[in-house]
């Protein structure tokens, strides 16, 4: 009887380990190795098919990734349609965001080698990544093995998404919830070195910044001068486009910083970087440093974004259609 009770219990522990593996599986490299061996190259290939006919998509999936990431961890949930409830991409911070359309084609060249097998969350890494690299910046690894949440809220978007408005005490907050530190928050701030955004983004800067029909102190008075005559010309402008680091929009380097020290970061988000000692000299570090430096320190940070509460293992599910969950 205790022989058996003894065995009875080890198969209960060995049960129960088994189950907290399978919900605390870790990502790896070369997860579809055996299950899709062909999966990271045909979004690479897809990448470098179509990426240099519209290289803003870099700016674009990485800034994807960096959303999807920051509300449930990088499962995907921010390519989930609204139903019933409004999902995440329906949020004010999301309703710019572009890319969804190249994750489907992407993720139909996949499905068709192998179905049911490769996460949405997963090609949104690899091609945000992928992209990155083929337009002239930082490689860093992307570990698979994500798999798709299925539950997406407009709420959640709208308050864990950092806003270009946000304040350091915010961002900071928004930051550290996810597990990123003032030093990722600065790196992560770098991807502003490439792509635009609108004239919107900025308008209270620019035209209202305490409601008195004042500009912000903390921005440049002669660049705020030259975006009010030549860019965004009043505060009601929504559809202009503007480049976040002027004149060097399409390269992935420290530019964006230099403007920063200047006081010409675009966004109140941006210029909140000096307003703390830590981030300020961080800043001041980078640019100090070479374009080499700041490549391998932003791919750090960007591995450490892109696990952020990852689900693994048995949790969430493989889409089969990035939009919607599964039937």
């Amino acid at each position: 009887m205790e022989m058996g009770g003894q065995s009875c219990f080890k198969v209960l522990i060995v049960c129960l380990l088994a189950l907290i593996a399978s919900n605390h599986a870790q990502l790896e490299q070369g997860f579809y190795t055996k299950t899709c061996p062909k999966a990271e190259k045909i979004i690479l290939d897809f990448v470098h098919e179509h990426i240099h006919n519209a290289p803003s998509l870099a700016a674009a999936l990485i800034r994807m990734n960096f959303h999807d990431c920051f509300v449930r961890g990088c499962d995907a949930s921010i390519l989930l349609n609204s139903t019933s409830k409004q999902a995440e991409r329906d949020a004010p911070p999301n309703l710019t965001v572009r890319g969804f359309d190249f994750i489907d084609r992407i993720k139909s060249l996949v499905e068709a080698q192998c179905p049911g097998v490769v996460s949405c969350a997963d090609i949104i890494a690899l091609a945000a990544r992928d992209s990155i690299v083929a337009t002239g910046g930082p490689f860093w690894k992307v570990p698979t093995g994500r798999r798709d949440g299925v539950i997406s809220n407009l709420v959640e978007a709208r308050s864990q998404i950092p806003a270009p408005t946000s304040n350091f005490t915010t961002l900071q907050t928004l930051f550290g919830n996810q597990g990123l530190d003032l030093k990722d928050l600065v790196l992560l701030s770098g991807a502003h070195t490439i792509g635009v955004s609108h004239c919107s983004s900025l308008s209270n800067r620019l035209f209202n910044f305490t409601g008195k029909g004042d500009q912000d102190p903390s921005l440049d008075s002669e660049y705020a001068t030259n975006l009010k005559t030549f860019k965004c010309k009043n505060i009601n402008d929504n559809t202009t486009k503007i480049e976040m680091d002027p004149g060097s929009r399409k390269t992935f380097d420290l530019s964006y910083y230099g403007h920063l020290i200047k006081r010409r970061g675009l966004f109140e988000s941006d210029a909140a970087l000096l307003t703390n000692s830590v981030t300020k000299s961080e800043v001041i570090q980078l640019l100090q440093g070479s374009l080499a430096n700041f490549f391998a320190e932003f791919a750090k940070s960007m591995e450490k974004l892109s696990q952020v509460k990852v689900k693994t293992g048995t949790e969430g599910e493989i889409r089969k259609h990035c939009a919607v969950v599964n039937s």
